[in-house]
């Protein structure tokens, strides 16, 4: 029961520090006049405007929906991995604690989220929209470079990269310390069970940006 209620307290700090870090990042990266000036490109001034009126008056679901996907994501990811365990050891260990476990791991994320803001606002001061939208810290994408490149082959260059990479080191870590066993073994349950399933993940999104693009 301690455990749950641990994970709750988690569920909700996770949510705060993700809507306080997207909204300072709005803030001061000034997101609304970057989407401004980009949709005056196609549309009327009062076209915009309009858009900009019914997005602050259903702004409030972006309270809801972001603890709603964090909840979703951690607890598949949790199922995932606790699959995988269950198949490589025949029997049953505390889900609970792997979904705490899943749940502290998502701090990297946010962790990516503030890097990013930072680099921005402190280096790369001089950006458009599409830096920010394809800008992914530490990753693939950003030795390569977006421009020139498919726009399907983007977000699989997002996901490669060291926040990602810090997620599963860290999850096998703590698999194989519930499972008493050491992070090599804990590597091997999260590298057969959630980075094929993150592959899947990346697989859909390539699919569908390549026939809807």
């Amino acid at each position: 029961m301690e455990i749950k209620k641990t994970n709750y307290l988690l569920l909700l700090l996770l949510s705060i520090v993700s809507l306080i870090a997207t909204k300072t990042g709005n803030h001061l990266l000034n997101i609304e006049e970057l989407y401004y000036n980009s949709l005056t490109i196609n549309l009327s001034a009062h076209q915009v405007e309009r858009i900009f009126e019914v997005q602050k008056k259903i702004q409030w679901l972006y309270y809801i929906i972001v603890p709603i996907v964090i909840l979703l994501k951690t607890i598949i990811i949790s199922c995932i991995v606790y699959i995988g365990i269950i198949l490589s050891e025949n029997k049953k260990w505390s889900f609970s604690l792997l979904w705490n476990y899943t749940l502290k791991a998502e701090f990297v994320f946010v962790l990516a989220n503030i890097t990013k803001i930072a680099w921005f606002y402190f280096f790369q001061k001089n950006y458009n929209l599409q830096d920010l939208q394809y800008f992914y810290p530490l990753s693939a994408l950003n030795i390569i470079g977006y421009k020139g490149l498919e726009n399907w082959f983007i977000y699989p260059l997002q996901v490669l990269n060291l926040f990602e990479l810090s997620y599963v080191i860290y999850l096998g870590f703590k698999v194989g310390k519930l499972a008493n066993a050491n992070t090599d073994y804990g590597l091997k349950i999260v590298g057969l069970s959630y980075v094929p399933s993150l592959l899947l993940w990346v697989t859909i999104i390539m699919f569908f940006i390549l026939n809807y693009t």
